[in-house]
């Protein structure tokens, strides 16, 4: 199960990355504006590098054998995309989010859940695994 949660959070968050790095423009559409100063256009490209970076950690973890690293890799998710799902929540109950953020929602809260079901299911960590 971890394998293939961490493959499709690779995936995930690669693809927002590219998006953010090579159309941030339309990616934020309803988000950002029609005539987007070149500053806003660059922060938004700056963004995309740690998710292509997040990204790359999940796809090299998805084959390893279960460790304290491992364990760190999935918090890290859960803490990333819970955080994102609670600004979801927010922006949803609010109305301040645009449309799409319902959507977005749903697939973080879902990767939020499978993160915590798959730290809940690691078994505790070894001594020999925090070497």
């Amino acid at each position: 199960m971890v394998k293939y949660l961490l493959t499709a959070a690779a995936v995930y968050l690669g693809a927002i990355g590219l998006a953010l790095l090579f159309v941030p423009a339309q990616f934020g559409v309803d988000a950002v504006p029609k005539d987007a100063s070149p500053e806003l256009l660059a922060l938004l490209r700056l963004l995309g590098g740690p998710m292509l970076g997040i990204a790359v950690l999940n796809w090299m973890s998805r084959t390893t054998s279960p460790s304290a690293l491992r364990r760190t890799v999935l918090l890290a998710n859960l803490v990333g995309f819970g955080v994102v799902a609670a600004n979801d929540v927010v922006g949803v109950v609010t109305g301040d989010a645009r449309d799409l953020a319902r959507i977005f929602l749903v697939v973080h809260l879902a990767f939020t859940a499978a993160f915590a079901v798959a730290l809940a299911r690691r078994a505790p960590v070894t001594a020999g695994e925090r070497a």
